[in-house]
């Protein structure tokens, strides 16, 4: 008897390892304690010792590299999105199934099924728009779209500048090929890659020791650690107060200036800016609107309308490395790949700006003065020593996550009375019937109405035409209230598993560059009074520039979104 178990044994080995496992197979199910979503579009293909996966409910997340089958083990070497190396023991493998495990995760998969040729139109409708469609990579089209939507938007900020006579094209040419240049290398040259996946992963290591903190304060008052809500509160803005007290740290070191101002040297000598305006722009990269300033603190008085109006720009476009933190955390959740994903977009989104926002800046203003392109760090401490830069850095942090916490507190709150006020007009004149019929949308709503005004400007810059509306409904979020309740509605948009999601994965990746500055109403009052502080004599400059501001870091971080989408097709 134990002789016939050895030879079944082995019989049912020998058919295991005998059966062709290249294929194209589709995800069945995937069990981690609970069976996550999958769609019919989430498959793997095995194909000549070569491997590529999309699984749509990971934000059409595209894995590819070679594999090495040994007996019932797989050996993934992972080439996209990160060089890594999975080991994948194969259950059971049959003509039409196959179950892999990867310590407690079942991953199984089944042969495509043929659709009849007799199902109904509108099913395939219906499925078709249960997915987000992958990136289709460069192409003609997403070249003439691309371009087509950054003549637009530099005609826009034609349209705004004050001296259209006196605007340098050769700074704007420059301009725009360092975000070309930039945009490329992070998404199509591996070296460059991986340099922003390695700072990446620096970012997402301090959402790990964040996270640490946070569970040992409050697990025990949160049953769901995974909840939306146990998130943010205790992920999102435990990771700001963090990041702040570390970036006062570095500050005081000295680390901050030395890399500002290597930067800096670049942006003044390539775009011909003065030295003060690339520390305050590069410095824009690291620190916050108000934080950055303090770099040329001495120089602020002196500065001329131009160079004022790019430090107020240059904090528009970008956004504070402690909120960059938060966001990666807030979009890639526990996912780590996913995590490191939006580290690299969120990163170059922060670094392209640099560029994009001096090129706006000197069309809506140009400089027509000689300036001085000595680039000299102020030498203005944030602390006395060690400790007092980190508890300075500490209670900033602190005043920071709380006016998050209640911003989006209120700003949510008010949407939600506009959008139950708009609702109830669209049922007495019967308007929600036409819009739920016609649109995305269920019901008349305040992000109904924003997206379809800024629709136009989304198909300009490449967007699709199913994702027009949905993307202008981010775009006026983000300026009516902010780019954290933006980024909240991005996180519900790219979920599958909701009505109403973006179509295209392009769109996606686009939104993230797009919602990645500080460009809202309330940043214009906090640029008077933190700029205004440090220079009392530009008060009045600053005010006049708020508006005029906003714009040019909208229009900046629209530049990015452009090119982005236009490279990743």
């Amino acid at each position: 008897m134990k002789k016939l178990y050895v030879l079944l044994f082995y019989c049912v080995s020998f058919f295991a390892t005998g059966q062709s496992i290249e294929k194209t197979w589709n995800f069945s199910s995937i069990e981690k304690g609970d069976t996550l979503d999958i769609v019919d579009t989430d498959v793997l293909i095995l194909n000549k010792g070569k491997f590529t996966s999309s699984f749509a409910t990971k934000d059409s997340l595209e894995t590819s590299g070679n594999y090495i089958r040994q007996n019932n083990l797989l050996i993934f070497n992972y080439k996209v999105p990160k060089d890594t190396v999975r080991y994948y023991n194969i259950v059971s493998l049959t003509d039409d199934s196959l179950v892999l495990s990867e310590n407690s995760t079942i991953y199984k998969f089944k042969l495509p099924v043929k659709l009849s040729k007799t199902a109904p139109q509108k099913h395939e409708k219906k499925e078709a728009s249960t997915k987000i469609i992958p990136s289709q990579g460069f192409s003609v089209e997403s070249l003439w779209r691309g371009v087509l939507g950054m003549i637009s938007l530099l005609f826009l900020a034609f349209l705004f500048s004050s001296d259209r006579r006196g605007i340098d094209w050769v700074t704007v040419g420059l301009g725009l090929a360092f975000q070309l240049l930039i945009a490329i290398g992070v998404l199509k040259v591996p070296f460059v890659q991986k340099a922003f996946e390695l700072v990446g992963g620096l970012f997402v290591s301090v959402l790990d020791f964040t996270r640490a903190g946070s569970e040992f304060l409050f697990s025990g008052l949160v049953a769901d650690m995974d909840s939306f809500g146990f998130i943010f509160a205790f992920q999102v803005l435990p990771t700001i107060i963090f990041f702040s007290a570390l970036t006062s740290l570095l500050f005081y070191l000295g680390l901050i200036q030395q890399i500002v101002k290597g930067l800096a040297w670049l942006l003044s000598k390539g775009l011909k800016i003065s030295g003060a305006e690339s520390l305050s722009v590069a410095g824009n990269i690291f620190l916050g609107q108000t934080e950055a300033p303090l770099l040329i603190k001495a120089y602020l008085e002196k500065m001329n309308r131009s160079e004022i109006l790019l430090v107020m720009i240059g904090g528009m476009a970008t956004v504070a490395g402690a909120v960059l933190a938060a966001y990666i955390g807030f979009l890639g959740g526990d996912d780590e790949v996913l995590r490191l994903l939006y580290a690299k977009h969120l990163l170059a989104a922060s670094v392209m700006a640099a560029p994009g926002a001096i090129i706006i800046s000197k069309i809506l203003h140009p400089q027509t003065e000689n300036v001085n392109t000595d680039v000299q760090v102020s030498s203005e401490k944030i602390g006395s020593n060690i400790l007092d830069a980190i508890a300075n850095g500490t209670t900033e942090g602190l005043q920071l996550a709380m006016n998050v916490a209640a911003m989006l507190l209120v700003f949510i709150a008010f949407i939600a009375m506009i959008n139950g006020i708009l609702g109830w007009v669209g049922d007495i004149t019967s308007f929600n019937a036409w819009i739920a019929e016609n649109t995305s949308y269920e019901n008349f709503c305040l992000e109904a109405i924003l997206g379809y005004v800024f629709a136009p400007l989304m198909w300009l810059i490449g967007v699709a035409r199913q994702d027009m509306a949905l993307m202008g409904q981010l775009l006026g979020i983000k300026l009516a209230a902010s780019e954290f309740v933006g980024y909240i509605q991005l996180a519900e948009l790219k979920n599958i598993a909701n009505a109403t999601h973006l179509s295209y994965n392009k769109s996606i990746i686009m939104a993230t560059y797009m919602l990645c500055e500080f460009a809202n109403f309330a940043s214009i009052g906090i640029q008077i009074g933190g700029i205004g502080s440090l220079a009392p004599g530009q008060r009045k400059t600053l005010s006049e520039f708020g508006m005029k501001a906003l714009i040019g870091g909208t229009i900046a971080s629209l530049m990015s979104a452009t090119i982005a989408g236009m490279i990743i097709g």
